[in-house]
């Protein structure tokens, strides 16, 4: 999630830009032959079934099938189902859910980027309304074959930049790194340091260039040893933390890659005998209900991830009826809350 600027917004595609029989003659095959591959029926090669999934991707067909042929279920793909970041998301996805008569179906990938193999399989035999997927990749190969079904798919806060043919959901990440940064600036701050998701995940990279912009902009040169990436949990974030306070000229400030980093940071900072704020003040990101319960409560980026969630399960709500998107990005505004864990430096 690298872009500084607004999403760019695409106007309306036609959903179906060839017929049948145009896919037939490029994949060198008969019309029943593609009839069969979009209806999951048995009698094509596996060579053949992939060109012809393939083809059906790279042209944009679709067409959804009868409303009987399909679940009433809204699949949702997780990297990982372990914090309130996830049910926060599904929350949202199934309030929309029920407004539908749909129920939600969750797959947890137990930290992996790509879901097992047998993942596809499973979808393509339950025939959901769609698919969300929650940073989260997916093949070229599982795309065509999505999409050879009419299976919408929504990518919600993607690990990397989706594709064109992708709608996708996010939120102002750069914005959120940028007035988390400021916000400990014009406090005085100036030895600001930042932990950060890795940097492969676009919501991270986007929330880290928030980051340098605003030192960048303040005129703050930034100490390389500032810079810490981890994965973005209580633990990791500690142990990074850890190694920031052992600097001998530390920083007084730190802004997390989200709420479960900075309450490493909290612990980290407890164990070395600093207090937060008095010693070190401390950002987050996200906005989760534990960040006010912390101790103090937490300053942070709110992300409306419910919202989110929400509008990923109205675009493919809007896709399974037939219905192009306005936009294929949406992006929901982030917001800084200051609570008790950042005042100025001593």
């Amino acid at each position: 999630m690298t872009s500084t600027g607004p999403p760019v917004e695409m106007g309306p595609r036609r959903r179906q830009e060839v017929t049948v029989a145009q896919i037939a003659a490029l994949a060198g095959v008969s019309p029943p032959t593609v009839s069969k591959v979009i209806n999951g029926r048995s009698g094509v090669s596996v060579a053949t079934r992939r060109r012809i999934e393939e083809l059906i991707h790279e042209h944009g067909w679709q067409r959804r099938p009868e409303r009987a042929e399909s679940t009433a279920i809204i699949e949702i793909l997780f990297q990982a189902v372990d914090s309130l970041w996830a049910l926060e998301l599904i929350r949202g996805v199934n309030q929309v859910a029920r407004s539908y008569g749909q129920t939600v179906a969750v797959t947890d990938m137990q930290g992996h980027n790509s879901p097992h193999g047998e993942w596809i399989e499973e979808v393509l035999a339950r025939r959901p309304a769609g698919v969300i997927a929650v940073s989260a990749e997916l093949s070229d190969h599982k795309h065509a074959q999505l999409a050879s079904r009419s299976i919408p798919l929504v990518a919600l806060d993607p690990y990397g930049e989706p594709g064109h043919r992708v709608p996708s959901v996010g939120a102002t990440n750069w914005n959120g790194g940028l007035s988390a940064t400021r916000h400990l600036l014009e406090l005085g701050h100036r030895r600001i340091a930042v932990i950060s998701g890795p940097l492969t995940v676009m919501c991270c990279r986007a929330r880290f260039d928030g980051y340098r912009a605003a030192m960048d902009t303040a005129g703050v040169p930034v100490d390389p040893r500032f810079l810490r990436t981890c994965p973005l949990y209580v633990e990791a974030g500690r142990t990074e933390a850890e190694a920031l306070l052992a600097l001998p000229d530390r920083p007084t400030a730190v802004f997390a890659g989200n709420d479960l980093q900075a309450l490493g940071v909290y612990q980290a900072a407890l164990r070395a005998g600093l207090r937060v704020p008095g010693d070190l003040s401390v950002v987050g990101f996200d906005d989760l209900p534990l960040a006010q319960w912390a101790d103090p409560p937490m300053t942070t980026v709110h992300q409306p991830l419910a919202k989110m969630g929400a509008a990923a399960a109205e675009l493919v709500m809007a896709l399974a009826a037939g219905d192009p998107p306005e936009h294929h990005r949406v992006e929901l505004a982030t917001h800084l809350v200051v609570r008790g864990s950042t005042t100025s430096p001593l």
